[in-house]
């Protein structure tokens, strides 16, 4: 089980499904590149989504496996849905938190798959994506006040965790912001932004392995009303769960009823044909 952390995170995010998958699973969470102790190179082209798949392909052979159980959250769930479509070989299960596939995000040329465009609510909460593809802002915004905004996005009542039960203490919150706190260590992350527009497919394009995606019904960043629009990539056997009160950082803020949910996932039966069909 390969799981992919999202922006600003690290590994750390899914310290709460490591151990509950480890009985029966190799589980690893893995810093992605540009995040945390990975290579980080400064370049953008260096994150383009063609290099980033292989990444993760190059992963999953290193281990000494030919497939997984793909996870990914935010930018490591956009990575898991494009990795599912383009190497479907390699993923048995597909889920995928608080992410949207590409094309309900960014659908065909105008097209009604076009979530954002359709939906100006939605265009106005990724506004920080647009300001990511400046150079040199974002990285002086960020780290204004000792990084104070990349701990609001975890903490703060609109953006952060919801569940007071887990709110990150002062330690956890500092696993998240010693990384992005290092000179030059929040370009690289930001280059994922700014390579954005270049990787979206065009048109729809099909996954064809059973999937699975959770959503926290208060994520300030997605709005949850995209869900339904997913289905319509799936052409395998699909299932979607909003979870109320739940924030953006899902896996975090409400770990139990996720790792519940991913588990009752994990031992339906599934028959999945070429065509991407179930029996």
């Amino acid at each position: 089980m390969l799981l992919l952390h999202g922006f600003p995170e690290n590994w750390y995010s899914w310290r709460n499904q490591l151990d509950e998958f480890s009985d029966g699973y190799h589980t690893v969470a893995v810093d992605l590149r540009g995040f945390g102790n990975s290579d980080a190179p400064s370049k953008i082209e260096d994150y383009k989504m063609e290099i980033l798949l292989q990444d993760l392909q190059d992963i999953i052979c290193a281990l000494g496996y030919s497939c997984c159980v793909l996870v990914g959250h935010d930018w490591g769930g956009t990575l898991a849905w494009t990795f599912a479509i383009r190497h479907r070989e390699m993923v048995t299960r597909l889920i995928v938190l608080n992410a949207p596939h590409p094309s309900a995000f960014h659908g065909d040329c105008y097209s009604e798959s076009d979530y954002v465009l359709a939906h100006p609510s939605q265009l106005f909460s990724s506004r920080y994506v647009f300001l990511f593809q400046l150079p040199i802002i974002p990285e002086v915004l960020l780290s204004l006040g000792d990084f104070e905004h990349i701990r609001k996005l975890l903490t703060d009542t609109t953006h952060g965790i919801q569940n007071e039960e887990r709110r990150l203490s002062k330690e956890e919150l500092e696993a998240f912001v010693y990384y992005p706190s290092q000179k030059g260590a929040l370009t690289p992350p930001l280059n994922y932004y700014r390579n954005l527009f270049g990787f979206f497919p065009i048109k729809a394009q099909d996954v064809l392995v059973p999937t699975l995606l959770l959503w926290g019904e208060r994520d300030a960043f997605l709005e949850a009303a995209m869900v339904p629009e997913m289905k319509q990539y799936v052409r395998a056997p699909f299932r979607s769960e909003i979870i109320p009160n739940a924030s953006h950082w899902l896996q975090q803020d409400r770990p139990q009823e996720v790792n519940k949910t991913i588990r009752d996932f994990l031992k339906q039966e599934f028959n999945v044909l070429r065509n991407g069909h179930s029996t």
